[in-house]
């Protein structure tokens, strides 16, 4: 009895410790007023590369004195054109302009503005753009949101009129151009929309003409602004493929030299332009339509450097590297996906081969040297994501020839990994190398994790802060990763205890493993904890061997909605700000807004599906699994059967995968990146497994058996050692490397005495 609620209590648990972790939040700050009027001054286009004294003293002057950061300008659209920026900025959600766009750079749309008192203005095509956004997009956004939170808002230009329109057009007051004396009209309400202009091209002398004259204007704004006011500048949208990272500075009381940040970015120095909005009225003290606005607002943080030069350097390379990241990651997943096919089919005909016939007659095994090659080549392919990963340590977007410096640096840590994993203690056994692999693979994302997951963001196998998903802890590809390598460790690690304990080792490492991911202090995805937290319960339930039964599943389901419920109930308790994608989803749930989530999550994974190489890397691992290596001659299943916590790891894999695929939007992708590293890995050990599958195990010294004299027996070798190493009471995995199913030695009592003298030397070894 004691051995079966064991597993049960430590079970619980760890669903207790994973409701904790998730529950702990940093402390934060609600945002408080600090302003009486604010002015939101926007150029398109404009880039931290576009700043210095000379060309923008003004704004060189601002960002010296204020607070800066990366804007990551997503709208509706991509790319953000000017008009879907200014859109977005009066939303407070990602909107578009409705109308016909191609794919290429941005089209020139007129907004018509019409001005019948000569005080205000009107947007004709206003409430056909409110239509567009509320029947035919998925975000639920509401042009205009932000004039109407306030009394009165002041709009000076084209793009201003969009971003301050109400949603029937209306525009409170309006000028065309900005005035000689804009203090007048920058002083008539608390909320002010500035248009200066575009920067855009990529001519230096035309973007830096371009760039003098908006600095001129702002020179003006900063100079008729009213006392005790908040001024934001931000480059509010692209002007052409490809997307960029923008500028973003506030100015003004509580703003002083620090780094911009908001609660849906997590990450200092970065924020949407979804959070101007929320940004300006928190400013003012005015309450927010939180329905409405999936911004939140920005604050200011301290560890700037003090020396601006110093300070624009970050927002500056991360542009650069976004830039490049954009490039690199398509071509490097598609060469992934297509030589890990490759090796697929390479490894097929070593499958069919690597039994060793029993007969006199039978075909030639295939050269060592041959074999060797292969599994090296396998273990290379498993650890290219992880290297990929790594290799951002180095700054190779900064090289003329950025993919050739992130090829070489990648080529050279994935060689540097396969020797390591070649010359590890115990590479030799047969789940010596898949040990090895996974444990670097997961120690590589949680070192990434632990130290704040920079290698992540504008990583190639990390996230774009211009898609403008996710801009702090584990991405997709890293929570693939990370479920692969912590549940191949835990079934590792239980495979070399006995039967009894495996559950409760799968359950230690894979509990841990569900805290680093959805700790907020950590990896901050309670989805991909919730995923994990499912899969570590299908390996604990079948790690002592057997079937999954209907009771296994029940528990396996229950730990794993447990710690749905836990997160969910403590998630919706917090303020509206502060909660998770759990959180918010449910509350979208109970005020009837669910739906757009659901139509969004179920879009976003349509296109993942469709777009993205990991789909590939996906379908082609399951297919050489299914086809290859799950057949009678692929070897997974036997070592499935001597290996029972390894086929529990493999199941929890696949499970976790698929579910933090498909609730977290990503479709196949987080599935694709774990089959990465599982698919090589089994296939390596399914070849070793049919190597040894005719092995002889002869006694190194005493009386005859099978025939032969005492003392002129072979010692034990690999097969039979890793038979009996990690078996503990499974039929299949005790019995002599020789015996056929079903049988443990007979009547031979040399072979069944063979059989206990070989487990209990390994057992001894072991300990």
């Amino acid at each position: 009895m004691l051995r079966r609620v064991t597993p049960v209590l430590l079970t619980l648990l760890v669903v207790v410790l994973g409701v904790a972790a998730l529950a702990a939040r940093p402390a934060g700050e609600a945002p408080r007023r600090t302003a009486d009027f604010v002015v939101l001054a926007g150029v398109a286009g404009l880039r931290w590369d576009d700043v210095d004294p000379q060309t923008t003293p003004t704004l060189w002057r601002m960002a010296q004195e204020g607070s800066i950061g990366s804007l990551s300008v997503r709208s509706a659209h991509r790319p953000t054109c000017p008009v879907d920026g200014w859109l977005t900025l009066g939303a407070g959600n990602f909107a578009a302009w409705n109308g016909s766009r191609g794919t290429g750079a941005c089209p020139p749309v007129g907004v018509t503005v019409e001005q019948p008192d000569g005080i205000g203005a009107n947007l004709p095509d206003q409430e056909g753009v409110v239509q567009h956004n509320q029947r035919r997009l998925s975000w639920g956004a509401v042009p205009g949101s932000l004039s109407e939170s306030v009394r009165c808002s002041v709009a000076v230009g084209p793009g201003a009129a969009v971003a301050a329109a109400r949603p029937f057009g209306r525009v409170d007051r309006y000028a065309a151009v900005l005035p000689d004396d804009p203090a007048p009209l920058l002083g008539s309400c608390v909320l002010s929309i500035v248009d200066l202009g575009t920067v855009s091209g990529e001519d230096p002398a035309a973007r830096a003409a371009q760039a003098r004259r908006a600095d001129a204007d702002l020179a003006r704004v900063l100079a008729a602004r009213p006392p005790r006011s908040l001024v934001l500048v931000a480059g509010v949208s692209d002007t052409d493929l490809p997307s960029r990272l923008h500028v973003a500075v506030a100015d003004g009381p509580g703003w002083e030299r620090g780094w911009l940040t908001s609660p849906t970015t997590g990450r200092e120095g970065y924020l949407q332009l979804v959070d101007l909005a929320p940004t300006a009225l928190a400013a003012l003290g005015r309450p927010m339509p939180e329905r409405l606005f999936l911004g939140r607002p920005a604050v200011s943080v301290d560890g700037r450097p003090g020396d601006l030069p110093s300070a624009l350097a970050a927002p500056a390379d991360a542009d650069r590297e976004s830039a490049a990241q954009r490039r690199v990651a398509g071509w490097f997943f598609a060469l992934l996906a297509g030589a890990q096919v490759l090796l697929a089919l390479a490894v097929l005909p070593l499958l069919r081969r690597a039994r060793r016939h029993a007969g006199p007659v039978g075909p030639a095994p295939v050269p060592r040297r041959v074999v060797a090659a292969v599994e090296l080549l396998l273990v290379a392919a498993a650890l290219a994501v992880p290297a990929a990963l790594l290799a951002d340590v180095v700054p190779w977007w900064r090289g003329e020839h950025a993919g050739w410096w992130f090829a070489t640096v990648t080529a050279l840590l994935v060689v540097g990994g396969t020797a390591a994993v070649r010359f590890a203690p115990g590479h030799a056994s047969t789940l010596g190398p898949l040990g090895a692999v996974a444990g670097l693979a997961a120690l590589v994302v949680a070192a990434d994790v632990l130290t704040g997951a920079r290698l992540q963001l504008n990583g190639v196998v990390g996230y774009s802060a211009l898609q403008g998903g996710r801009f702090a802890g584990l991405g997709t590809i890293g929570l693939g990763v990370f479920i692969a390598g912590s549940l191949l460790c835990a079934g590792w690690l239980a495979q070399r205890v006995r039967r009894q304990w495996r559950p409760m080792v799968v359950v230690a490492v894979g509990g841990l493993a569900a805290v680093v991911v959805g700790s907020p202090y950590l990896g901050a995805d309670s989805v991909g904890a919730i995923a994990l937290t499912a899969g570590v319960s299908v390996a604990a339930a079948i790690s002592t061997g057997g079937w999954l039964t209907v009771s296994r599943l029940v528990w396996a389901t229950m730990a794993g909605l447990a710690l749905t419920i836990g997160y969910a109930v403590i998630d919706l308790r917090r303020p509206a700000t502060e909660r998770g994608s759990l959180g918010r989803f449910l509350a979208a749930l109970g005020d009837g807004t669910g739906g757009l989530t659901v139509h969004r999550s179920s879009s976003a994974n349509f296109e993942t599906l469709v777009n993205s190489p990991l789909t590939v890397l996906a379908l082609a691992g399951a297919l050489l699994v299914w086809f290859a290596l799950l057949q009678p001659w692929g070897g997974l299943m036997r070592l499935f059967g001597i290996y029972p916590a390894m086929r529990a790891a493999m199941a929890g894999t696949a499970v976790a995968a698929v579910i933090g695929g498909a609730l977290s939007g990503s479709a196949l992708d987080v599935a694709g990146a774990a089959g990465a590293l599982v698919v090589p890995m089994a296939a390596l050990a399914a070849l070793r497994v049919l190597d040894h599958s005719t092995d002889r195990t002869q006694p190194v010294d005493g009386g005859p058996a099978n025939g032969r004299p005492a003392g002129s027996g072979r010692a034990p070798d690999r097969g039979a050692l890793d038979a009996a190493a990690g078996q503990d009471g499974d039929p299949a995995a005790e019995r002599p490397a020789d015996a056929p199913a079903g049988d443990d030695g007979g009547g031979d009592p040399a072979r069944r005495a063979l059989g206990r003298d070989v487990r209990a030397s390994t057992e001894v070894a072991t300990a």
